[in-house]
C-alpha cells in the first residue's frame, strides 16, 4: 500500500542507516528518492506518489476472512520526540509477538516457521489449485496467530492433502528456513507435523468453555502442562486470600506446568525466565522510550513496567497499572503486557498484547464528556443499590489513533479497550478507556450490504444510514467508559475467574454491553450533546438485535455451538430480551418472501428488559452466582438453531461478505543522520502476505520449541 510522506527539510539532506539495536535486532534501512517511501521485505524504496484519496483500505480477502489497511491521520504533525517514541514502542511491541504465537499452542512455531520457508523458497509451480490452497491456509494460521481460528477456536482444516505438503516441506530442504529439531532430518520434521496440521483428534479447540469437561485438558493453549484443571484450581486457591483487598492476580504472567517429580509450578514470563529472547527485545526498545518520554509520569509507568518484564513480579506490575492510570498528560501511550484472559479457558493466563497509539484529540472530547458523567450513570443504573459504586473515580475516557498492534491485539483487533481489569485497581484508581478511531474510520470506509439484507422495512434502513455510525461508536464507548467500570462485588467474595470460572468473560462483555444498551435510550445524552435525537439509540437497538438473532450466526460452521465470549454475549442478551418481551411484542419474528427478520416494536419497552438482564447480571457478578450464569449461558448464549443459521449462511453468500475484519498495520521507518533520528515516516507494506514475511524476518526471536 502507498501513501504520500512529506519529509522535513533537513531529513532530504542526510542518509538514512539502522537504529542501533542489540543482537539480532530487527533492521531497517531507507533510500529517500524525494519524499517517497515504501517498505518491501526489510528494507524500504523508493514508490510513485499517490494521493490520501487513493488509499486503499482492502488488502487480502480469504477462507472467512478480509484483511484491511488504516490510516494513521495526524501522525505527520507530531513533534519528532513523538514520533521516535512511537517508533520505539512500535518496535518493542512486535519484538513480542512471538509470544502470542506460543502461547496459543505448543507447536505455533514450528508449524508457522515450516509454513513461511514453503512461501519463500518453493520454485515448483504456484499456480495449481492445490498450492492456491496452501497459500489460503498459511494466511488463515498468520491472521489466528496459530493453527486455531481466532474466533471459533478450532483448528484450521487444510484443503490440501497429506502428499502435497510433504511435497512441499521436502522441496526446500536445502533452503535452510526449515525449523528441523537438532540431530533430525526433514523427514522427521514432516513426520512430526502431518498429524498435527491433518488429524483431527490431535489439539481440536484452542480454548475449550463447554460445561462438564475438564477445560485445561480438553484445551490446546499452551499455558498448563500436564496438569487437570482441578490442580490447577487447588494450586491458586492455595494461594487466594478473600481478605485481601489488593490480590494479584495470580497465573497471569505464568505457564503452570507438573514436573517429572510431580509437582506443580510455574514458569514466569520474564527475562531470564520463559520468553526471555523476545521480552530482552521489548525492554531493549522500553529502555530507548524512557529517555524521550514526554514527562515523568510517563517515564515512571515505563520504568515500572520494565522491572515487570525484567522480574516477573505481580506487584510490579499493579504497581505500573496504577502509574499507567496516572498518567493522564501524555499525548502518547502504549498498552503492553500480558493483558486479556480470553484465552485461558480458566481465565488465569494473560496473553501477550500490545497497543501503541496518539490521543485523537477531537474525538476524545465526546469520550471526555461521557466519562465525567459516570457517577450520574452508576447512580441511575438499574441494578440494586448494594451493587453500585458510590465512588466512581479516575476513569479516563479518550478516543486513540493506533500506529501499531501486535500479539492479541493483531491482526483481529478490538475497537474499544478498558484496563486495567484488576477490580481493586478500577475501584481505588479508576481506568482508561480507549476507542480506537481510525480503526473504526477504517471499518465505516468499507460498509457492508448485510444491513440492507436484514433489516425489515425502508424506515429501519434509513435510521442506521443517519445514526448507525454514531450508534456504533456511541455503543463501544458506553461500554468501555462506564460499563466494565460499574458495579462492585460484595465483600468477601472471590474474583469473578474464582467464582463465575469459564462464564467470567461471558457475563463482564455482557454487562457492559447492557450498560451501554440501557443508557442508549436515556435522554441524559441529549442533554449531554452526544447524540442529537434518541433515533440514535433506536438504530443500535435494530442493529443489536439483528446481529444477536441473526447475522453473527454467519460465523458459524453447521453443526458448531456458540462458544466465543463475545457472540455467547450478544446471543444472550439479544435472545433473553426477545424470550422475555414475546408477550408483549418488543421484539417480533417476521417472515416475508421465505426470509427471517427480527423486528423491535417497542424500544422503550426493550430498554427496560435490558435494565431487568443487566441488574441480573451484577447480582450474579456480586454475588457469584455460578449456577445462574451457566444456566443463562448454556440456555441463551449457546445453542444454535440449524434451520436459523442455514438461513443466515445461505443469505451471505449472495453478499460476498466477509464475516471476519483484520487489520495489516503501517511501517514506522526512522530517518536518521548518522545515529540520530531526525524523522520517522509511516509507510505501507503492499499486501498481507509481504507484511507475515517481513515480521518472520525482522521479528523472530523465540526458539522454535519453549
Amino acid at each position: 500500500m502507498k501513501l504520500v510522506i512529506v519529509l522535513t527539510l533537513l531529513a532530504l539532506l542526510v542518509a538514512c542507516d539502522q537504529v542501533p539495536g542489540p543482537e539480532n535486532a530487527p533492521v531497517a534501512t531507507a533510500e529517500v528518492s524525494d519524499v517517497h517511501v515504501k517498505v518491501t521485505s526489510s528494507k524500504a524504496e523508493a514508490v510513485p506518489v499517490e494521493t490520501e484519496d487513493d488509499f486503499r483500505y482492502r488488502i487480502d480477502r480469504f477462507a472467512d476472512i478480509e484483511v484491511l489497511a488504516y490510516k494513521v491521520p495526524g501522525f505527520v504533525d507530531l513533534p519528532l520526540q513523538q514520533k521516535t517514541l512511537l517508533y520505539y514502542f512500535s518496535q518493542a511491541a512486535y519484538a513480542g509477538r512471538d509470544i502470542m504465537w506460543d502461547q496459543n499452542y505448543a507447536y505455533n512455531l514450528r508449524v508457522r516457521r515450516a509454513l513461511e520457508a514453503v512461501v519463500r523458497h518453493y520454485s515448483g509451480d504456484r499456480e495449481t489449485p492445490a498450492f492456491a490452497n496452501f497459500l489460503t491456509y498459511a494466511r488463515q494460521v498468520w491472521f489466528a496467530n496459530g493453527i486455531h481460528h481466532h474466533y471459533s477456536m478450532l483448528k484450521i482444516v487444510p484443503e490440501f492433502t497429506v502428499d502435497d505438503f510433504s511435497v512441499w516441506v521436502n522441496s526446500v530442504a536445502d533452503s535452510g528456513a526449515l525449523p528441523v529439531r537438532e540431530g533430525l532430518t526433514v523427514a522427521a520434521l514432516v513426520e512430526e507435523l502431518i498429524p498435527i496440521l491433518f488429524d483431527p483428534e490431535i489439539a481440536p479447540k484452542k480454548v475449550n468453555t463447554a460445561a462438564g469437561v475438564d477445560l485445561v485438558s480438553s484445551s490446546a493453549v499452551n499455558f498448563y502442562e500436564g496438569v487437570t484443571e482441578a490442580e490447577v484450581r487447588e494450586f491458586y486457591a492455595a494461594r487466594a486470600d478473600v481478605s485481601d483487598t489488593t490480590p494479584i492476580s495470580h497465573g497471569l504472567n505464568a505457564k503452570l506446568i507438573k514436573t517429572v517429580a510431580g509437582d506443580v509450578e510455574e514458569r514466569v514470563w520474564r527475562v531470564g525466565g520463559m520468553y526471555t529472547q523476545a521480552l530482552e527485545q521489548v525492554v531493549y526498545w522500553l529502555e530507548k522510550a524512557v529517555l524521550v518520554a514526554e514527562n515523568e509520569p510517563q517515564a515512571k509507568a515505563l520504568r515500572l513496567l520494565i522491572e515487570f518484564y525484567r522480574t516477573g513480579d505481580l506487584q510490579t506490575f499493579d504497581a505500573y497499572s496504577i502509574a499507567w492510570l496516572e498518567d493522564t498528560d501524555s499525548r502518547i501511550d502504549v498498552i503492553s503486557g500480558f493483558i486479556e484472559v480470553y484465552n485461558d479457558p480458566i481465565a488465569y493466563r494473560g496473553s501477550f498484547e500490545s497497543v501503541v497509539s496518539f490521543r485523537d484529540e477531537e474525538t476524545s472530547k465526546r469520550i471526555a464528556t461521557i466519562a465525567a458523567s459516570a457517577q450520574w450513570f452508576e447512580d441511575n443504573s438499574p441494578i440494586m443499590t448494594a451493587h453500585k459504586r458510590k465512588n466512581v473515580q479516575g476513569i479516563l475516557g479518550k478516543a486513540i489513533t493506533v500506529v501499531a498492534e501486535s500479539g492479541d491485539a493483531s491482526p483481529k483487533t478490538p475497537i474499544g479497550i478498558n484496563l486495567p481489569n484488576a477490580n481493586w485497581i478500577r475501584a481505588n484508581h479508576g481506568s482508561k478507556s480507549v476507542s480506537l478511531t481510525n480503526i473504526v474510520g477504517a471499518l465505516n470506509a468499507v460498509p457492508s450490504s448485510a444491513r440492507e439484507e436484514f433489516s425489515w422495512d425502508q424506515a429501519e434502513i434509513d435510521r442506521a444510514a443517519a445514526y448507525g455510525e454514531i450508534a456504533a461508536a456511541l455503543h463501544t464507548d458506553m461500554h468501555e467508559v462506564i460499563g466494565h467500570a460499574s458495579g462492585k462485588i460484595n465483600l468477601g467474595v472471590g474474583t469473578p475467574k474464582e467464582t463465575l470460572k469459564q462464564y467470567r468473560s461471558v457475563l463482564e462483555e455482557a454487562r457492559a454491553d447492557l450498560v451501554a444498551l440501557y443508557f442508549m435510550m436515556d435522554p441524559k445524552l441529549i442533554e449531554l450533546g452526544v447524540v442529537p435525537s434518541l433515533d440514535v439509540g433506536r438504530a443500535e437497538y435494530d442493529r443489536y438485535m439483528r446481529s444477536g438473532m441473526m447475522t453473527q450466526l454467519y460465523r458459524l460452521k453447521p453443526g458448531e455451538l456458540i462458544q466465543e465470549p463475545h457472540m455467547r454475549n450478544r446471543a444472550l442478551v439479544s435472545r433473553w430480551a426477545y424470550e422475555q418481551g414475546k408477550g408483549a411484542q418488543v421484539v417480533v419474528r417476521k417472515l416475508r418472501g421465505g426470509k427471517t427478520y427480527f423486528v423491535v416494536q417497542d424500544y422503550l419497552a426493550l430498554r427496560q428488559l435490558f435494565g431487568q438482564l443487566l441488574k441480573e447480571l451484577q447480582r450474579i457478578k456480586s454475588e457469584g452466582d455460578f449456577d445462574a450464569i451457566q444456566n443463562l449461558v448454556e440456555i441463551y448464549g449457546t445453542q444454535v438453531d440449524p434451520v436459523l443459521h442455514a438461513e443466515v449462511v445461505d443469505r451471505f453468500s449472495m453478499l460476498e461478505v466477509a464475516p471476519y475484519k483484520g487489520f495489516m498495520n503501517p511501517v514506522l521507518t526512522p530517518i536518521l543522520r548518522g545515529d540520530e533520528i531526525v524523522d520517522v515516516v509511516v509507510s505501507y507494506h503492499d499486501s498481507f502476505v509481504e507484511q507475515m514475511l517481513y515480521y518472520a524476518e525482522n521479528y523472530s526471536f523465540l526458539p522454535t520449541q519453549n
